[in-house]
């Protein structure tokens, strides 16, 4: 296989991407050789797609590093762009269901030629490079495992028409077509049956073993890949959760205000300054002014000498 079909190594240090809601994954860590078969594997908004669209130069990372086939991201992203494809990506590579899919060939075709190939590519005649673009398309479809002809109608075909596994293969033959040396897949395994998982898994170890390193994302990856986990842990699930219930219950005594003395205290409004309380509020017998009291001004000697007289008694 020549070099520009071979392909890319991975190797990812402590790659985190933080969103406006938190960490939508990291400190990932991975090594794989070129032509491996790499499943990022975790439930649906573990931040799996995220990770994929980072190691194909789609995504900038917060932190870390990842190098794609001697390319460093996030600093080279156009060149890691350059050499890999995506395929089955929602919001990203949707094939239109109106269309056929020989008009989806044709297209990818068409940008091809414009966009992705050689200014050397673009010089040569134009018999010379529709030759070359149906040749490029037929084995992409080989590789995908399409075959036109068992289609319900053939190449005019519908893609609303198209079963699960189909749709998945038409999306792998668009991205084959630009020769990729890294392939990232997405929703590998989304709504499928059991005998259809592992036909889709087939199909990506079959690209992978023809030298095309595969990055695909799924719910349960199997055995023989090389497996990075989006799932987070368990320490992280209990912090989220906890975090959580404190702001549904919104218990008043979880955070208790700290109460400033000194300069920073806030200050009452003028005119509204609260009497200081009294250690002990005196009885009202005890107090000076009271009517009955011994010590009140109205009282002469004799009314105290009798007041005296019967408290003895």
């Amino acid at each position: 296989m020549d070099e520009d079909a071979s392909g890319l190594a991975v190797a990812v240090r402590g790659l985190g991407l933080r969103g406006p809601r938190g960490w939508v994954f990291r400190d990932v860590g991975l090594d794989a050789a070129p032509g491996a078969l790499i499943a990022l594997a975790g439930p649906s908004g573990s931040g799996r797609t995220c990770l994929l669209l980072a190691l194909t130069g789609r995504m900038r990372p917060t932190e870390g590093t990842a190098t794609v086939g001697g390319r460093t991201l996030p600093r080279q992203m156009a060149a890691v762009r350059r050499v890999s494809a995506l395929a089955h990506v929602p919001g990203v590579t949707d094939l239109d269901p109106a269309l056929t899919v020989a008009e989806h060939l044709r297209e990818r075709e068409l940008l091809q030629r414009r966009f992705g190939d050689s200014v050397r590519a673009l010089l040569r005649p134009r018999p010379g490079r529709a030759t070359e673009a149906r040749r490029r398309t037929g084995a992409a479809l080989e590789a995908a495992g399409l075959d036109l002809a068992a289609l319900p109608k053939g190449p005019r075909t519908a893609v609303r028409d198209l079963e699960r596994t189909e749709a998945l293969r038409l999306s792998v033959a668009l991205a084959l077509i630009g020769r990729p040396r890294l392939l990232g897949v997405d929703d590998t395994d989304l709504k499928l049956s059991a005998a259809e998982r592992e036909e889709v898994w087939s199909l990506l170890r079959s690209l992978a073993a023809s030298g095309t390193t595969v990055v695909a994302v799924c719910a349960e990856a199997p055995e023989d890949a090389v497996t990075v986990s989006t799932r987070p842990d368990r320490e992280d699930r209990e912090d989220r959760k906890d975090r959580k219930d404190r702001k549904d219950r919104k218990e008043p005594g979880a955070e208790a205000p700290e109460r400033l003395d000194g300069p920073d205290a806030p200050q009452e409004p003028e005119g509204r300054r609260p009497e200081p309380e009294a250690e002990h509020a005196p009885a009202p017998h005890d107090e000076p002014h009271h009517p009955d009291h011994p010590d009140h001004p109205h009282h002469d000697k004799e009314t105290v000498d009798a007041l005296a007289e019967a408290g003895r008694d």
